[in-house]
């Protein structure tokens, strides 16, 4: 009896260089029976389906990497997903990113618990198994092993055929070429607040830019939740722009506040990289403002694991030491003093750190190194999240009063900034204060599957395609163009967009419903996807495409372009693809051991020995009655 398992499956990626990730090694499936490691050194006799416990699962990987004997006999990999007790896992390296940095020094071990392993190629296919799934596989495992004969019984059937393994096409330029394969890619969000007008910049005031990462990364592509590394960062940018909404004549302030929440930055700051770009070339997605009126950033990265013995602590990361930079260290001192007996402490990190860390804040530096900018983190020198870039890094490793404070801290540090030399209004800043609620209910809805997207919040703006949230950037499957209402943006994208519309918004004079778009150009539709349509308000919220800024979409396809010295990251750009496949499943299935099969031969032969007999038998005395007769 066949059984389908519920797992999640590691697939292939490519890049310019070569390939990494997870396949099927030919055209067709692999079958092979089911062994239960207990220890990562343990011996394969042949090729077998791996059941691996998680904690063994760094050591088991990068033994597999340097052991040729054993890379062959590995016909599969099942990872068990009971990781409760785990201290540590982090598939990513001990300097994520380390080729996009703006400084030399890139021996520092941000991460480290990274043990790199997700970088590797693997021609097997490998599944996460849920809890479950891995009950069920370790009561089979137990069978096989205490299979008299030695021969294991229960096998595991794996379907992870790639197309870019069946067109033979093994990098990014030339699964594009093949059209075997999609680049990663998917929708950033920016948002002003107060709304501004599509006039000259030369009127514009200066801004401050508030930005978040809104994904994340995994070895196992559909469990990158990153709760703390960085969607904890994204609620708190959400809550502290409900904070301020609340204010009035935020237009009367010296500077102007736009918000961003980047995709794709786990594959090369594709996000951030590109809104740059469009920045330099003017395009409609950020009609309103140029590069030159970006004053400030400021950065919300992890932030969900600041509270350690009861006291809350965040540490502010600068780009350099100049006055601007000092001038944000203070405002988020100041922010931290006016909360008084909230207990929020904002510390600047250490002076021996080679620089900020792996940060949206890089593609800013390396493209003006002029750049004055600093990140907010719940860590110093290395990260406190010791799940990085790993399917455990789920609610249960963030704390949300932790978010709740960086909101609050981000809020009240941003309106004493955006005053600038003005006299800040000590009675409207107090009045600033996030909402708890709030926190909560976005953890729910961006990190959990119950409710999920599902939750009242999400569900006033958006119909989701899937209540459990993923956070990997997916695929770019529009065709890029200047256009605000893309065919696709998945459903976080499209959920920080309706949010930031609404929380921005003014009301527009004339109150209409709409589903796609407004009648005034200053009016956007929000919740235009629920059921009896969305309404029109005054907003400047858009979207802005999120994908390596080495390619270019032409007739009907992608090519891969030179490095640019104006994209002084386009050098080190991989250009990560997906690739294309048809069907993923795994299931297992009991077959007859050949002990079994020769028992089987033996009846067999004996009940046709035995029927031929009984024939010549019957014959013989039928012959002989007739000739009696």
């Amino acid at each position: 009896m066949y059984v389908n398992i519920e797992s999640f499956p590691c697939v292939r990626l490519l890049n310019l260089s070569g390939e990494i990730g997870c396949s099927n090694p030919g055209h067709g499936l692999v079958i092979a029976p089911i062994v239960r490691f207990k220890n990562s050194d343990d011996q394969l006799a042949q090729p077998s389906a791996v059941l691996l416990p998680l904690d063994q699962m760094p050591a088991f990987f990068l033994r597999v990497s340097n052991d040729p004997e054993l890379y062959h006999k590995v016909a599969g990999v099942l990872v068990e997903s009971n990781g409760d007790k785990l201290l540590e896992l982090s598939p990513d390296r001990k300097f994520p990113q380390e080729d996009f940095a703006p400084y030399s020094n890139v021996s520092h071990d941000w991460n480290p618990s990274g043990s790199g392993i997700m970088w590797n190629r693997y021609d097997f296919p490998v599944f996460l198994l849920s809890e479950e799934s891995t009950q069920t596989l370790r009561k089979i495992a137990d069978k096989n092993e205490k299979s008299s004969n030695g021969y294991q019984a229960n096998v595991a059937e794996f379907d992870l055929v790639m197309q870019t393994t069946k067109a033979e096409t093994n990098g990014s330029e030339s699964c594009l070429k093949e059209q075997s394969c999609l680049p990663l890619g998917g929708q950033s969000v920016w948002a002003s607040l107060p709304p501004m007008s599509n006039a000259s910049a030369e009127h514009q005031k200066p801004i401050i830019m508030v930005v978040a990462s809104q994904d994340s990364a995994s070895f196992f592509r559909d469990r990158s939740l990153g709760a703390d590394s960085p969607i904890s960062g994204l609620i708190a940018l959400l809550t502290a722009v409900d904070a301020l909404s609340h204010l009035h004549d935020l237009g009367k302030l010296k500077k102007q506040l736009v918000f961003a929440a980047f995709d794709g930055e786990a594959w090369g700051y594709l996000g951030s990289r590109k809104f740059l770009q469009e920045l330099d070339e003017g395009d409609d997605s950020v009609n309103g403002i140029n590069s030159s009126m970006i004053e400030q950033v400021l950065e919300i990265g992890s932030v969900g694991k600041g509270i350690s013995q009861g006291d809350t602590l965040f540490y502010a990361h600068a780009s350099r030491n100049s006055s601007i930079s000092k001038k944000i260290l203070d405002g988020l001192q100041s922010g931290s003093d006016s909360l008084g007996s909230d207990n929020v402490k904002v510390k600047p990190a250490a002076s021996s750190n080679p620089g900020v860390p792996p940060s949206s804040l890089m593609s800013f530096m390396r493209k003006n190194t002029s750049t004055s900018g600093v990140v907010l983190e719940d860590f110093d020198s290395q990260f406190s999240n010791r799940f990085y870039h790993s399917h455990l890094d789920s609610p249960a490793n963030i704390n949300s009063s932790s978010i709740a404070a960086a909101a609050a801290l981000v809020a009240r540090s941003l309106y004493i900034l955006a005053t600038g030399d003005m006299t800040v209004d000590l009675m409207t800043l107090n009045t600033i204060k996030v909402n708890v609620t709030l926190v909560e209910e976005l953890i729910g809805c961006l990190l959990t599957c119950d409710p999920g997207l599902s939750c009242g919040i999400a569900k006033s703006f958006i119909s989701p395609s899937n209540a459990c949230p993923s956070h990997y950037v997916g695929v770019f499957q529009d065709s890029p163009s200047s256009t605000q209402f893309p065919s696709y943006a998945d459903d976080t994208s499209r959920f920080i967009w309706n949010f930031l519309a609404d929380r921005t918004s003014t009301l527009a004079s004339n109150v209409s419903s709409c589903t796609v778009k407004c009648n005034n150009e200053s009016e956007v539709c929000v919740g235009g996807e629920v059921e009896g349509g969305g309404r029109c308000v005054v907003s400047t919220t858009r979207y802005v495409p999120a994908y390596s800024t080495r390619l270019k979409f032409e007739d009907n396809a992608w090519h891969v372009l030179p490095a640019n010295s104006s994209d002084p990251m386009g050098a080190a750009d991989p250009v990560w693809t997906e690739s294309y496949w048809n069907t993923i499943s795994l299931r297992v299935y009991a077959v007859q051991s050949t002990t079994s099969d020769r028992l089987i031969l033996l009846a067999g032969l004996a009940v046709t020995a035995a029927s031929y007999l009984g024939v010549v038998v019957g014959r013989a005395y039928i012959s002989k009655i007739t000739k009696r007769d």
